[in-house]
């Protein structure tokens, strides 16, 4: 799909735009966020991306449309099972709750500059190296496998400090204590940064690493850079209100890591056969994106109900205990 540079420009300029009007609302009146607004905010984001995937099927073409969407509805998914680190990291750093917005949407917008470095050079190296196409389809089929395998093991996520964020802590003067919402502050003559831009720092490197497994999957449902940067912009966009409006029913969503464990091979096996096919295998099947749409879409769909009736019934059996 051949995108003008003013596409490029008017999207980045949206995103920067909603960006600034969060952080001016932020600053203005920072305060904890009620599910009533979090869940409000969520609809909103969620509703652009659909607005945008429409808008995208008129521009180009169904075939676009639907990668968009696939590609929209795998990360998003991909990024709402990441939010249980970020609770770790808030934790960890224990960010008062009033600034906890604040913080995740300047670590999400810096995930999403080095996402976009990222994208740009995954994109240009595929162009040039075809037989990435396997090594990206083996690594989500491992990625898919240590899924289900790490959450077997039933251990409490920890969080550790990356060599980016250890590298900061030496290199910054930090202040003990958070000073506000602010990022930096003079103390007795000198300039110190805050433990707030570490947890930024912390959020958006941690991010970075998330997309280690998303940025291929999503290069398993389109090459187009635009669609696979729009997709991922969306995607991480959303997450900082549905922190606020998942909070502990994260927990819940006991099947989640075996959908996107699914999902994951899918896209692996996918990728290994259309690299196949491209490479003149003719029994090797080039899988449609309907089909691709269709199966991410059934998968998350059914392991969310399935996550949500089970935890009813353990709520129903732990009241039932209570009242024997």
């Amino acid at each position: 799909m051949s995108v003008p540079g003013w596409m490029w420009v008017a999207v980045i300029a949206g995103l920067l735009a909603v960006v600034v009007f969060d952080l001016w609302i932020t600053e203005r009146d920072p305060r904890e966020f009620s599910i009533r607004q979090a869940g409000f905010w969520v609809s909103v984001y969620a509703s652009l991306a659909v607005l945008f995937g429409v808008w995208l099927t008129f521009w180009a073409g169904i075939e676009p449309g639907a990668e968009f969407f696939a590609g929209y509805i795998t990360e998003y998914s991909l990024s709402v099972d990441n939010l249980f680190v970020f609770y770790i990291i808030m934790s960890r750093f224990r960010v008062p709750r009033i600034y906890q917005h604040k913080v995740l949407l300047v670590g999400i917008v810096l995930a999403l500059v080095m996402r976009g470095a990222f994208i740009a050079i995954g994109a240009a190296a595929l162009a040039h190296f075809s037989w990435l196409f396997y090594v990206f389809g083996a690594f989500l089929l491992y990625t898919a496998y240590t899924l289900i395998r790490d959450h077997n093991k039933e251990e409490e996520e920890e969080f550790k400090e990356n060599i980016l964020l250890r590298w900061a802590r030496r290199v910054f003067p930090t202040t003990e204590d958070y000073v506000g919402a602010r990022i930096t502050v003079r103390v007795d003559g000198r300039r110190m940064v805050t433990p707030m831009l570490i947890v930024m720092i912390a959020i958006g490197t941690t991010d970075l690493l998330f997309a280690l497994d998303s940025i291929p999957a999503i290069f398993g449902l389109t090459k187009d850079p635009f669609i696979v940067f729009s997709a991922n912009a969306f995607a991480l966009m959303g997450l900082c209100q549905l922190h606020f409006l998942l909070g502990g029913l994260l927990q819940r969503l006991v099947y989640l890591s075996y959908g996107l464990s699914v999902v994951l091979a899918f896209i692996g096996v996918k990728l290994i056969l259309e690299a196949l096919h491209e490479s003149g295998f003719s029994w090797a099947p080039e899988v449609p994106i309907w089909l691709s749409l269709s199966v991410i879409a059934v998968t998350l769909t059914v392991t969310t109900v399935a996550s949500v009736i089970k935890a009813r019934n353990l709520e129903k059996a732990h009241t039932a205990s209570k009242t024997s």
